[in-house]
């Protein structure tokens, strides 16, 4: 007689959600501003033309970073100002186009001069010698019930002993008016719901730092910002997939306008709009090109 078959309990398997599309800051930005220049950016992948205003943004990020590596007692001025030199060598080797964007040296020094107005700047703000980041120019992603993945990077992140969050970012334009504030939040919360579904723990902090007048935008969220945030990027990944199987993304006409790269390709501007490609990249393959060298230049 055989023995009678053993029924071994099935244990469930914790696989990867399934990606069906992918957001970043920017992107989300990028769409709530523009769905046309969402297109362009993300679907046609049009290349951005580099600005000397960006570059000098990516060139302070890079120095901000390099800045805590030094022992505390060395975060000064003056040993910033040093940073400046190498880390422009640096991005040149990195991007050789932003060399261009100058005539001769003297252009290049009076902009170095420009970005070491910006550090000097951010030392009003803080003193780098009293802190010690958990963590600098930090990856963060989560992928929601529903398949959409959030993706960003983290100027900054530092850890209290209490185990408090707080999330700093770097911004070398001049802070917003009132009316603007909840618009440049809203990158700080997209951060803050990553970490929140990610780590457990409601950031107790977000910081907006900018450099250009010297002011510090704060905001303390709670869960209910941040579910109120999740709805909202839901709700506009849901605007972009209708947009996409209708193949129809407008322009939004307002004065970011004039600082855009493709008014040629623009009905709203005159220009013919590109035809639809004929392969669409899927969401966070396009993401992913984008995000590093985006997120270190707003």
């Amino acid at each position: 007689m055989s023995a009678a078959p053993v029924e071994v309990p099935v244990q469930p398997v914790d696989l990867p959600l399934p990606v069906v599309g992918s957001l970043s800051p920017s992107r989300a930005g990028d769409f709530m501003t523009c769905p046309l220049l969402y297109r362009y950016r993300s679907i046609d992948r049009l290349p951005q033309e580099p600005s000397s205003a960006a570059v000098r943004g990516t060139l302070v990020h890079a120095v901000l970073e390099r800045l805590f590596d030094l022992p505390a007692p060395e975060r000064t001025p003056e040993q910033a100002a040093t940073l400046l030199a190498p880390e422009w060598d640096r991005l040149k080797q990195a991007e050789p186009d932003v060399a261009g964007l100058f005539t001769d040296e003297t252009e290049v020094a009076t902009w170095l001069t420009s970005a070491k107005a910006l550090l000097d700047g951010y030392f009003t703000l803080e003193d780098p010698r009293r802190l010690d980041p958990a963590e600098r120019e930090s990856f963060v992603e989560v992928v929601l019930p529903g398949g959409l993945r959030l993706r960003g990077i983290v100027d900054r992140l530092d850890v209290a002993p209490t185990g408090d969050l707080r999330v700093v970012d770097y911004k070398t334009g001049r802070s917003p008016g009132e009316a603007f504030e909840g618009k440049a939040l809203f990158q700080m919360k997209f951060y803050a719901l990553v970490l929140w579904r990610t780590r457990g723990v409601v950031p107790k902090r977000l910081q907006l730092m900018y450099l250009g007048d010297r002011e510090v935008l704060a905001y303390s969220p709670d869960e209910g910002d941040l579910l109120a945030t999740e709805r909202k990027l839901l709700a506009l990944w849901e605007a972009i997939e209708r947009a996409t199987q209708a193949r129809d993304f407008r322009p939004r006409v307002s004065k970011l306008c004039d600082w855009c790269d493709h008014q040629r390709f623009c009905p709203a501007k005159g220009g013919e709009l590109l035809p639809w490609p004929e392969v669409v990249p899927a969401p966070d393959v396009a993401e992913a090109r984008h995000q590093v060298h985006l997120a270190a230049q707003e």
